[in-house]
């Protein structure tokens, strides 16, 4: 049986409109398990398992290594220890919304769990309330910090926009499952620019998988893959790669990367068939899933890529990412 991969389409087609006529790369994850096609996930077989169980996004609830972040305190870390940065993620979230009033009280935490470092600080959970949750106060950042931080977004916080000429596809980001992709988009609403981020393929459900999402029976997984692919690399700023974080189920809306980035996919099915492989750090909202789809009737050329058949836009989709109409606009 031939190894699992990822998601090996990281090929990136030129853009003649802006940079001329440009070599065609491909990027191949240097990974065990990404070395097979794509051709292989996309076609049922009587011999694979079910997929194992993946972790929900309700189970995550992580933060950044080697982060302190600044602000308030609703509650004092020299007066509350716990045994893990997720049990002290969780007595934040278990504030937002507070029980009482529905209020988000908490929206960031701090704790100190390295032992050599944190001595007689050890255990120490500072929750706290940001001025600006989507701008939150740094006080140190780096590899010899002994702070783990996270953040928490009540509702109606934590979404940017992604806006095309089509509409705005606006995303929830989710900061306990992947902090350190929210990180990135925290640094690019910072620069008020994204000049060259956009989509450059888009494939359709097909007869492959309903309205909901749902994968058809007795049906191969693609061609097409129901999915939305571009990038978010900024000209002129080197993109930092990303860890892999937690991994829920690619579900119709989610918003991922490809490898460590900066290629991303929004997934217009129920990707089972894709296991836990990728980064999953937002959810488009369901009230512009229809913008994604109508996305994917633009005119399409077809490429191979790894030997399996993609459609490539004839126009790429440019867009700009932006705080969500709710909050300050950057």
């Amino acid at each position: 049986m031939p190894a699992l991969p990822a998601f090996p389409l990281t090929r990136r087609p030129s853009d003649a409109r802006r940079r001329g006529r440009l070599v065609l790369s491909l990027v191949v994850f240097v990974a065990v398990s990404a070395a097979a096609a794509l051709a292989y996930l996309s076609f049922p077989s009587a011999g694979r398992t079910s997929p194992p169980a993946v972790r929900t996004e309700a189970d995550c609830c992580r933060g950044m290594e080697g982060l302190e972040l600044w602000g308030p305190a609703v509650k004092w870390g020299s007066d509350h220890r716990l045994p893990s940065a997720a049990a002290c993620c969780a007595a934040c979230k278990a504030m937002c919304p507070h029980p009482k009033d529905g209020a988000c009280r908490c929206d960031s935490w701090v704790f100190c769990g390295d032992e050599r470092k944190c001595k007689d600080r050890l255990g120490e959970c500072w929750l706290k309330k940001q001025k600006d949750v989507m701008a939150p106060a740094v006080i140190a950042k780096g590899e010899d910090v002994m702070w783990t931080s996270g953040l928490i977004f009540g509702k109606g916080e934590g979404i940017v926009g992604l806006e095309t000429n089509l509409g705005t596809l606006h995303i929830q980001l989710l900061p306990g499952c992947a902090p350190r992709s929210v990180d990135h988009f925290i640094e690019l609403l910072g620069l008020r620019n994204c000049a060259g981020c956009r989509f450059y393929r888009a494939e359709g459900r097909g007869n492959v998988w309903d309205a909901k999402g749902d994968h058809e029976k007795n049906v191969a997984f693609g061609p097409p893959y129901a999915l939305l692919q571009g990038t978010l690399e900024v000209d002129g700023v080197p993109f930092k790669k990303i860890p892999r974080e937690a991994c829920p189920a690619v579900k119709r809306g989610s918003v991922a990367w490809v490898g460590s980035g900066p290629e991303f996919l929004i997934s217009l099915a129920d990707h089972e068939e894709w296991r836990d492989a990728y980064t999953v750090f937002g959810n488009v909202l369901p009230m512009d899933m229809a913008i994604a789809e109508e996305m994917t009737l633009l005119p399409t050329s077809t490429d191979v890529w790894s030997n399996v058949k993609v459609k490539v836009l004839k126009d790429p989709v440019y867009f700009k990412v932006k705080r969500s109409s709710n909050a300050s606009a950057v």
